[in-house]
């Protein structure tokens, strides 16, 4: 038997391993999908002034991480969307999230395998900081048992591993805006929002970025392709995040070329009640991930 990659999405290797002791295994893949190749980018230029919403765009948008924090929380809906053998495989999510605790809940459905197998159970996620816990998670962990990867050894910082990217992580991902042009107003599920279309930069966002995502944060700015992240973001009329995607471009272990994956954050019904609790140790799996 091979260890598994503890992740669901393949981005190559971890510097650390689990073993039957705790230590971590290397991101990877739940689904047996085979990614495709990609490439993203925008093309750079000056700041665009938001006339209508007022100051620069890079400055509005850098504040929309501080924005959620002050609303306290919301539910979430996440997809992550990559190409696979000439067809687009999306993976779902949706759940809640507490910004000024950084705890999330997200219940990921993965698609059906390839070769047409039922679909896989759904995968629940606890998001926390420098930490994302999986249940479900399949490869041999019991069903009653957490696998826990420490996200400050994943090469993308888990904004792709987990198969969703955390919904704060995604936010203070804006702090790093090098580039931003406002592009006019629009709805979201029925709200105002203002539509800003830019680029981020790994690097720049870790050094800006929480204690509890500084790490991971920085992990990706080093195990990403590029360091640059082109996004949409749309921002209520309080500056809070109503949706973001944004487009990660990574060197999958197995392929030479960059393979692309898109993300899209979907943020609503803020100061939903929130109540994610860690699992205890005696919860936790401290043996191999296992692959048939």
């Amino acid at each position: 038997m091979e260890r598994q990659r503890t992740g669901i999405l393949p981005v190559g290797r971890s510097r650390d391993r689990w073993t039957a002791g705790g230590a971590v295994v290397a991101a990877g893949l739940v689904v047996g999908v085979c990614v495709g190749t990609g490439g993203c980018g925008v093309g750079d230029g000056a700041a665009t002034a938001d006339a209508r919403g007022g100051g620069d765009a890079v400055a509005v948008v850098r504040r929309a991480a501080d924005s959620l924090v002050a609303a306290g929380s919301s539910q979430a809906r996440t997809s992550m969307e990559m190409a696979t053998g000439g067809t687009r495989v999306t993976i779902r999510g949706e759940g809640v999230y507490d910004f000024r605790r950084q705890l999330g809940r997200l219940r990921v459905q993965l698609p059906q395998d390839p070769a047409g197998a039922s679909e896989h159970r759904p995968i629940t996620e606890l998001l926390a900081p420098g930490a994302l816990f999986m249940k479900n998670r399949g490869a041999g962990v019991p069903a009653d048992k957490w696998v826990r990867v420490d996200t400050g050894t994943l090469t993308d910082g888990n904004l792709v591993t987990g198969g969703a990217t955390d919904p704060y992580a995604a936010a203070e991902l804006l702090r790093g805006t090098t580039t931003a042009t406002y592009l006019g107003k629009t709805e979201v599920a029925g709200a105002s929002v203002r539509h800003y279309r830019g680029v981020t930069d790994l690097a720049v966002a870790a050094r800006s970025a929480s204690a509890g995502n500084e790490a991971a944060l920085r992990s990706a700015a080093k195990g990403f392709a590029t360091a640059r992240v082109p996004f949409d973001v749309y921002l209520d009329d309080q500056g809070r995040v109503r949706k973001v995607r944004q487009r990660f471009s990574f060197v999958n272990g197995q392929r030479r070329s960059a393979v692309a994956v898109a993300s899209t954050t979907l943020l609503y019904d803020f100061g939903a009640p929130v109540d994610v609790r860690l699992p205890a140790s005696k919860d936790i799996y401290a043996g191999q991930i296992a692959e048939k």
